[in-house]
């Protein structure tokens, strides 16, 4: 029998049995006793005890609303649709489960149905569907108190996942674990390699979700993260987690850790670093090389090859390496030379190219390093998503760099939460205060304080109120345009309304500005580069030389500078980063982690101005 035949056929004969016990329900005078808290979940418990298959559990059912067994049937048919899940028939699941929204009569079985909704959806890849049944289950199992079943967090868990969830995701498989009575090693595996994928600030978030064994499973990660890269030093840390945390369900991860085979790494002895020495973009690439030669260490036993990418010869490119017996390539710096590197298909040699390609799509012995400000954005997004804040407003220049940050922190925002926030675009000049005053609906108020003055004889003293629809701002804008805008903020605020705090973007933050009175900035917290904010990751000593060598230094040649310093050191992890998805580079431009598609991306800090200086910040 086909499906739409079988859903046919069947539809009719469950709707003449969906009437017959509605009837016999209602016809029936014995009162049912209440359901005590202790055996609130009995009903559903009882449809795991059976050997029947589906379609007998369904005749079960015919039979036992004959009995008049109203509840016995409803039982029945839950055991039915949940083994049509297992028979991997999840329209029939689905179905069923959908019929039986009107018979179940007790919350345990509206949560289960939910349930059973959600993992039908979930296979039949209506992802949205799938998450609105768990939030429904998740509103029963509140409501009446319930005790969560193990199968909600482990469907959860899969729905996070393809929603592109992964902090919610492993918060989810951390509680199933947990529930699971019948949890295995395998599944303690499929855990660890989800924390591996998780950057720093990304575990930051999951942290306070407070999931059960969160703080050893953190711990782990961390030292992972921070010592991977060496596997003597990582043995030690590892020894003193097993004393800390002896009763933790990682203990399996630990074993298997410290049982790896030391990891082998190719001598580099010979460097080449293209960027460009000459020419237009000569300042840049000389900061570049400045970066690299503070990270270099003559004792190390390598040597540098400086190749000037502005008069280089792409095409006679492999010919130099090969002469100089190169190892491994630093570069190109400029985009236009990392097109062009890519396009030399002869060149194998390991490459650690510091822009990303316009479109080529990188092999496995080519890795860049992304600087992208949308990073940040995502980031950003995310960590004040899972804070209070409810209802964010956008401010962002009209420039075009602008513009992608403030769409990734909205789409990021509403892929998170499922709103998009309001996004104002302002220009740097005399009509900013106005589109601010417009943005905070100010000008409302304004407007409504003069209409009122009009229609009476005496002049009314008022303060003006801002909307109250707003609970945060994310500013994205150059530093002076900041500067300027902070302070409209500040006083548009109504004193009768709380304070709107603001956020923005490394874009918003300038060394510069910290030398001077940055008292209209005063309370903006910021993302920021390590190198570029006094903080525990800053290499302090090497910041404090760079600033008396360079003090007019501009903050994109400081980002560059940290860029170069970071690679010499890279090169050297990259290798342990393509065989342990858990070690990460604390560096100067972030911490790093590579990707899937062989990118470098960054886990940034938070900053904050104050009346008298700027400093880490974190965000609790």
């Amino acid at each position: 029998m086909t499906l739409t035949k079988w859903f046919s056929s069947y539809k009719s004969g469950f709707c003449a049995f969906a009437a017959v016990v509605i009837l016999a329900s209602c016809s029936t005078t014995k009162q049912s006793k209440p359901t005590t808290s202790a055996n609130k979940q009995a009903d559903v418990l009882k449809t795991s005890e059976t050997n029947l298959t589906a379609e007998q559990l369904v005749a079960q059912a015919s039979s036992q609303v004959a009995s008049n067994q109203q509840a016995e049937s409803v039982i029945s048919l839950l055991s039915a649709s949940e083994l049509y899940l297992s028979q991997e028939n999840p329209h029939k699941a689905l179905w069923l489960a959908k019929q039986l929204e009107v018979l179940a009569s007790s919350p345990a079985q509206q949560y289960q149905l939910a349930i059973i909704e959600a993992k039908s959806y979930a296979i039949l890849s209506k992802i949205p569907q799938a998450y609105l049944a768990l939030e429904n289950a998740e509103y029963i199992r509140d409501s009446a108190q319930l005790v969560y079943r193990v199968d909600y967090f482990q469907t959860l868990a899969d729905v996070q996942t393809q929603r592109d969830l992964p902090i919610a995701a492993l918060d989810a498989s951390l509680r199933a674990f947990a529930a699971n009575t019948q949890a295995t090693d395998s599944d303690i595996d499929v855990i660890w390699q989800k924390f591996c994928l998780l950057s720093p600030w990304q575990l930051q978030q999951l942290e306070k979700m407070s999931a059960p064994n969160i703080k050893g499973w953190s711990k782990l990660i961390t030292f992972a993260n921070k010592f991977g890269y060496d596997d003597a030093r990582l043995q030690r840390y590892l020894s003193q987690w097993q004393r800390e945390f002896s009763t933790h369900p990682a203990q399996y991860i630990v074993a298997n850790l410290s049982q790896q085979i030391p990891t082998t790494t190719n001598v580099i002895e010979n460097i080449a670093v293209i960027i460009p020495l000459s020419g237009k973009q000569e300042l840049a690439g000389k900061v570049a090389q400045q970066g690299i030669l503070a990270a270099y260490n003559i004792e190390s036993g390598k040597t540098l090859h400086f190749i000037d990418s502005t008069t280089l010869d792409m095409s006679t490119l492999n010919a130099k390496l090969l002469e100089l017996n190169i190892d491994y390539v630093i570069g190109p710096l400029l985009k236009q030379n990392v097109n062009s590197y890519l396009a030399q298909t002869e060149i194998t040699l390991p490459t650690l190219l510091l822009n990303l390609p316009a479109t080529a799509t990188l092999l496995p012995h080519q890795v860049a390093l992304s600087m992208r400000p949308e990073e940040e954005a995502t980031q950003a997004a995310t960590t004040l998503s899972r804070q209070q804040y409810k209802y964010p407003l956008i401010l962002s220049h009209q420039d075009s760099s602008s513009r992608r940050i403030a769409q990734t922190f909205s789409q990021q925002w509403q892929h998170i939460t499922g709103k998009a926030p309001e996004t104002v675009f302002f220009n740097s000049d005399a009509k900013m205060q106005n589109q601010l005053k417009a943005s905070l609906g100010v000008d409302l108020s304004q407007q409504r304080t003069k209409e009122l003055n009009r229609h009476i004889k005496y002049t009314i003293k008022s303060e003006l109120r801002n909307r109250r629809d707003i609970d945060m701002i994310y500013v994205v804008g150059l530093p002076l345009e900041t500067k300027l805008l902070k302070p409209y903020i500040d006083v548009n605020i109504s004193p009768f309304a709380e304070i709107i705090p603001v956020f923005a973007s490394s874009r918003s933050h300038s060394t510069k500005i910290d030398k001077s009175d940055n008292r209209d900035l005063s309370g903006l917290i910021f993302t920021e580069m390590p190198w570029q904010l006094r903080s525990k990751q800053q290499n302090k000593a090497l910041a404090a030389q760079a600033k008396k060598l360079w003090p007019n230094r501009s903050d994109s040649l400081q980002t560059i500078f940290a860029m170069g310093f970071d690679s010499l050191a890279l090169i050297d992890k990259i290798s342990a980063m393509q065989n342990k998805t858990y070690v990460r580079h604390y560096g100067q431009t972030g911490i790093l982690q590579l990707g899937k598609d062989n990118i470098l991306t960054r886990s940034l800090i938070w900053g904050k101005y104050s009346r008298s200086k700027v400093q880490e910040f974190a965000m609790d």
